[in-house]
C-alpha cells in the first residue's frame, strides 16, 4: 500500500537549524586566538604579524610562522581601536586588506524567522478550520463504537440469570461460526433480534455477549445518536453503518434503546415528516435490503415494545422478540455468584438467602447490591464482606439510608413505633403475607420515620384475592394502630395508602376482581409493560364507570381497614409489649416477635 507523506513547513525550518549548526561548527573548527589590542601594537612592533584583514571593527590576522616548524603562524583577532592604523602597518611590512563584514546569515534570521512565524500561525489556523469543515462533512457518517473480538471481552459466562435468553440466542451464534450448516438445507438465520425487558436485566451485556461468543466485530449504538438536529443526517447514518457492517461481515449491529428511534410513525408528532421518521424510513429499508446469507445481524434492545412501529416489528425485519425479564430466585442466586468473584467474601457467606432477600431485583441492583456491601465493610473495617453487611446493603436499597442521627421528639417517637408494630401484627396474622424479619423504628431515607422489612419466602408470578385483601390490610395496620392508641391519626400513613391505593384499584381496574364491576378490563392500552406506571392515555371508560371504580376502591379500602383495626384490638396487649421492647432497643428481629407473641399466647 503506497503511503503519501504530507508535505510540513516545519522540515524547512528544521533545515534551516541544520545549516546554521553545521556553519557555526566549521566556524569554529579552526582556532582564533582573542588578544588584547596593546597586545597586537607589541607584535606588530615586534615584527611578528605577517598580514591582516581590516573590517570596521575587528582586525584579523596571521603571526609570522617559526621557519624552523614550517607551520603557518596562528590566527588571531582583536578588537580595532585605532581609526588609522594603515601607516603603522606599512612601516612594519604587514600585508593588509580591507574586508566588508558579512551580516548573511544575521540578516537572514531577522528576516525569515518572523516570515515562518506567522507562516506557522497561518498554517494552524487553516488546519483547524479545515478539521471543523471535515468535521461538518462528517456529520452523516456513523457514531457507532466498534469493538473487535479482543476488545468486546464478554462472553456467556460474564452473564447469569437469563439461561431461557441465552438459549435463544446460541442458533446466532452458532450461524456466526458455521454459517454454512444453515445454508446448505437452506435455513435462515433471523435477520433481526429485539431483546425486551425492564431496564438492568442485561440486555446490552447479553447482546454484547453473543458478539464476544461469536468472535465477530461488534457495532454498538443507541437509538438517539442517529436523530440530530439536521435534517437528513439520521438516515444517512443508518446507510453509512450498514455499508460499514457489510464491508465487516460477519459482524453484529447493536441499537440500544431502539424505542428512541423506532417509535410509531406519527406517534407523538404534529406531521409526518420529521427527522425521526426519515430515520425509521431508512432504517426499514436497510432492514429489507441487506441479504442475511452476507453475514450481518441487527440486534436492538428496548423496555418499551408497546410504542415501536408495527412496521420495524414485522417478521423478515426483527423475526424473533427475546425476552430479557427479571431473574428468580436461582437466577438471582447465579448473578451474585458472578459479581462476587471480584470480592473478598467470607467462606461461609449464605448466597441462597441474599437472593431470597432481593425479590424483584435485576442484575444491575445486585451488582450494585454487592458494591454496596464491600464499600459497607471497609467503612467497618473488615477484609471480607459478611452477611451483616449485606443485609444492610439490601435495607439501603430498599429503604434508604439510615439516619441515626435525626432528632426525633419521644411523642413522634412513640407514634412511629405504634404505628410499625401495627404493620408487624396485621402481617403475622393475616395467611398469605410476607414474613416479617425485621422491625426499626430508626429513620431511613427522604421521609421513612420506621421500618417494617418483609421478605417473601418464594417468588411468587400471581396473586390470589385474599392475598392482595391481605396486604392492603397490612399496610393500613399502621394507621389503625395510631387511632387505637392515639384515638387520632398522623401523616405518617401517606405512602401506605398510596400503595394500598394502587393495589385496589389494580384488583378492579386490571384484574377484574370486583362482584360489581364485573370481569372486565378498564386499563389504559398505552400502559408500559416494564415500567413503573406513568403518564397513561384517557380513560377508555364514561364518568359514570369512573365513579363506580372509585366508589369500589374506597369500599375495598375501608373493609380492609376494620380487618386490621380488629386484628390489633384483640391483640392490644402483645401490641403494647412490642412496642414498648421496640422503644427501647430501635430495632426488633421477625423472630423476637414471634417469641414474644408466643410467650404471651402461653
Amino acid at each position: 500500500m503506497e503511503k503519501h507523506h504530507k508535505f510540513s513547513l516545519w522540515y524547512v525550518v528544521l533545515a534551516i537549524w541544520g545549516v546554521l549548526i553545521v556553519h557555526n561548527i566549521f566556524a569554529t573548527a579552526v582556532a582564533v586566538q582573542t588578544i588584547p589590542y596593546s597586545r597586537f601594537l607589541n607584535l606588530l612592533k615586534e615584527n611578528k604579524i605577517s598580514e591582516v584583514a581590516i573590517t570596521a571593527n575587528e582586525i584579523h590576522g596571521r603571526m609570522r610562522a617559526d621557519d624552523k616548524s614550517g607551520d603557518k603562524g596562528e590566527l588571531f583577532r582583536t578588537v580595532r581601536v585605532d581609526p588609522e592604523i594603515s601607516q603603522l602597518l606599512e612601516d612594519h611590512n604587514v600585508v593588509f586588506k580591507g574586508e566588508i563584514e558579512s551580516t548573511f546569515f544575521r540578516d537572514l534570521l531577522s528576516w525569515i524567522l518572523p516570515v515562518f512565524f506567522f507562516v506557522g500561525i497561518w498554517y494552524f489556523m487553516m488546519k483547524r478550520i479545515q478539521g471543523q469543515q471535515q468535521g461538518f462533512m462528517t456529520l452523516g457518517k456513523n457514531k457507532a463504537k466498534i469493538y473487535v473480538e479482543d476488545e468486546v471481552g464478554v462472553t456467556f459466562t460474564d452473564v447469569a440469570g437469563v439461561e431461557e435468553a441465552k438459549q435463544e440466542l446460541v442458533e446466532v451464534i452458532d450461524f456466526l461460526k458455521t454459517p454454512e450448516r444453515f445454508t446448505a438445507i437452506g435455513g435462515k438465520v433471523p435477520r433481526g433480534i429485539l431483546l425486551v425487558g425492564p431496564p438492568g436485566t442485561g440486555k446490552t451485556l447479553l447482546a454484547k455477549a453473543v458478539a464476544g461468543e461469536s468472535g465477530v466485530p461488534f457495532f454498538s449504538m443507541s437509538g438517539s445518536e442517529f436523530v440530530e438536529m439536521f435534517v437528513g443526517l439520521g438516515a444517512a447514518r443508518v446507510r453509512d453503518l450498514f455499508a460499514q457492517a457489510k464491508q465487516k461481515a460477519p459482524c453484529i449491529i447493536f441499537i440500544d434503546e431502539l424505542d428512541a428511534l423506532g417509535k410509531a410513525r406519527g406517534f407523538g408528532t404534529m406531521g409526518g415528516h420529521d427527522e425521526r421518521e426519515q430515520t425509521l424510513n431508512q432504517l426499514l429499508v436497510e432492514l429489507d435490503g441487506f441479504d442475511a446469507q452476507v453475514g450481518v445481524i441487527l440486534m436492538a434492545a428496548t423496555n418499551r415494545p408497546e410504542i415501536l412501529d408495527p412496521a420495524l416489528l414485522r417478521p423478515g425485519r426483527f423475526d424473533r422478540q427475546v425476552l430479557v425479564d427479571r431473574p428468580d430466585k436461582s437466577g438471582r442466586e447465579a448473578i451474585l455468584k458472578v459479581h462476587l468473584k471480584n470480592v473478598q467474601a467470607v467462606d461461609d457467606l449464605d448466597v441462597e438467602k441474599i437472593a431470597a432477600m432481593t425479590p424483584g431485583m435485576v442484575g444491575a441492583d445486585l451488582a450494585n447490591l454487592v458494591n454496596e456491601a464491600a464499600l459497607l465493610a471497609v467503612r467497618r473495617g473488615k477484609q471480607k464482606v459478611g452477611m451483616s453487611e449485606f443485609q444492610e446493603a439490601v435495607e439501603r436499597l430498599v429503604a434508604g439510608l439510615e439516619k441515626k442521627n435525626r432528632l426525633i421528639n419521644p411523642e413522634e417517637k412513640k407514634i412511629v413505633a405504634y404505628h410499625e408494630v401495627g404493620h408487624a401484627l396485621v402481617a403475622m396474622t393475616l395467611p398469605g403475607t410476607d414474613p416479617v424479619q425485621k422491625i426499626t423504628i430508626i429513620p431511613r431515607g427522604i421521609a421513612a420515620l420506621g421500618y417494617t422489612m418483609q421478605v417473601p419466602t418464594e417468588d411468587r408470578f400471581l396473586m390470589r384475592k385474599t392475598e392482595l385483601l391481605n396486604k392492603i390490610a397490612t399496610l393500613l395496620g399502621g394507621r389503625a394502630a395510631e387511632e387505637i392508641v392515639f384515638d387520632d391519626i398522623s401523616t405518617g400513613a401517606h405512602n401506605d395508602l398510596s400503595k394500598a391505593s394502587d393495589i385496589a384499584r389494580s384488583m378492579i381496574k386490571q384484574y377484574g376482581m370486583s362482584d360489581t364491576m364485573g370481569q372486565v378490563y378498564h386499563g389504559s392500552s398505552q400502559r408500559s409493560l416494564f415500567l413503573q406506571p406513568g403518564m397513561e392515555g384517557p380513560p377508555e371508560y364514561s364518568q359514570a364507570t369512573a365513579e363506580r371504580i372509585d366508589n369500589e376502591v374506597r369500599e375495598i379500602i375501608q373493609k380492609q381497614y376494620q380487618v386490621a383495626k380488629k386484628i390489633l384490638e384483640e391483640r392490644r396487649e402483645l401490641l403494647e409489649k412490642s412496642t414498648q421492647k421496640l422503644l427501647h432497643q430501635e430495632t426488633i428481629a421477625g423472630d423476637e416477635l414471634k417469641a414474644l407473641a408466643e410467650e404471651i399466647k402461653a
